[in-house]
């Protein structure tokens, strides 16, 4: 796990997450803990996958669904008009 990865945080994850959430990490936190699990700094995202949330999580490193990196924002452009210029 490491910084910049989506997780998908269920019941497997940790009992705490009884409605799933979706973060994104920032780092993984060097605080003691039993074998398996970690405590981790990351935003919870919304459905459009903005940040809503900053959160410190304790999860069951076994129980974290990793998700694919969403693509980057599709950028559109238009075509540049080009008329006469009129100097009045």
């Amino acid at each position: 796990m490491r910084s910049g990865d989506l997780l998908r945080l269920t019941r497997a994850a940790s009992p705490q997450y009884v409605r799933p959430i979706v973060v994104r990490v920032i780092r993984v936190l060097d605080w003691p803990t039993y074998q398996g699990w970690l405590w981790i700094d990351a935003y919870e995202l919304d459905s459009k996958g903005d940040a809503v949330a900053r959160r410190s999580l304790y999860v069951l490193v076994e129980g974290v669904q990793w998700m694919a990196t969403p693509p980057p924002p599709t950028i559109t452009r238009r075509p540049v008009r080009r008329g006469s210029v009129t100097i009045g």
